[in-house]
């Protein structure tokens, strides 16, 4: 396989660009970015605490400790892929968080088929695969709210710009990356704002506001 080159040192994700970039929405209504993160999904959960808006954003260019399901570790190169969650108080039953997995999954599908043309497959519950390898996955996870919509928290992890050597042994034989994939780099800042959007309009036509 061909060297990937480096990522430039400027590739980083402008939280204002792509609020702007979104216009009127709920999904990315407030987008924060931020440098280094324990988990997106606790920082978001954090929030949610203080009556932060359905649709608020959060990015980090590095997790220490990014989860999937099950607990289970999820590597999160800096400044490599699309680490976010995404804060979300959707009308439904907790026993339901699955019905979020499936809307997130098949968005995110849907986005890395049209913006690369490329075949992905999703293998439920939550992983996202091109030739085989995992690219992308999401962790939901809810809390009941008395008298009130449930908060959910929905995140979401990417590997976008990777090359093999920043995988983990453990990792690399069923992990991939777009840049892998494709032979290039590719623009984080356009595929998050596409992505947005994409997510935006199908859980409006999945969930309603």
């Amino acid at each position: 396989m061909p060297k990937i080159a480096k990522s430039p040192p400027t590739d980083r994700l402008v939280a204002d660009e792509l609020r702007d970039a979104l216009g009127a929405c709920t999904i990315g209504r407030e987008i924060t970015v931020v440098e280094e993160t324990a988990s997106t999904n606790d920082s978001v959960l954090q929030r949610a605490a203080f009556d932060a808006p359905e649709g608020l954003v959060v990015f980090a260019e590095g997790q220490t400790a990014g989860r999937g399901q099950r607990g289970n570790p999820w590597e999160s190169a800096a400044h490599k892929g699309l680490w976010f969650s995404i804060l979300l108080r959707p009308r439904i039953d907790i026993g339901d968080s699955g019905r979020l997995t499936a809307w997130a999954t098949e968005a995110i599908a849907q986005t890395i088929a049209k913006e690369f043309a490329l075949t992905v497959t999703v293998k439920p519950p939550n992983d996202i695969c091109v030739a085989g390898k995992k690219i992308a996955g999401v962790l939901v996870e809810m809390r009941a709210q008395p008298n009130a919509p449930h908060v959910a928290i929905c995140g979401i992890g990417i590997n976008m710009n990777h090359r093999p050597e920043d995988f983990s042994e453990e990792l690399c034989a069923g992990a991939a990356s777009l840049a892998m994939v494709l032979d290039r780099q590719v623009d984080r800042q356009q595929f998050a704002i596409a992505l947005l959007r994409n997510l935006e309009r199908t859980y409006v036509e999945t969930f309603g506001l």
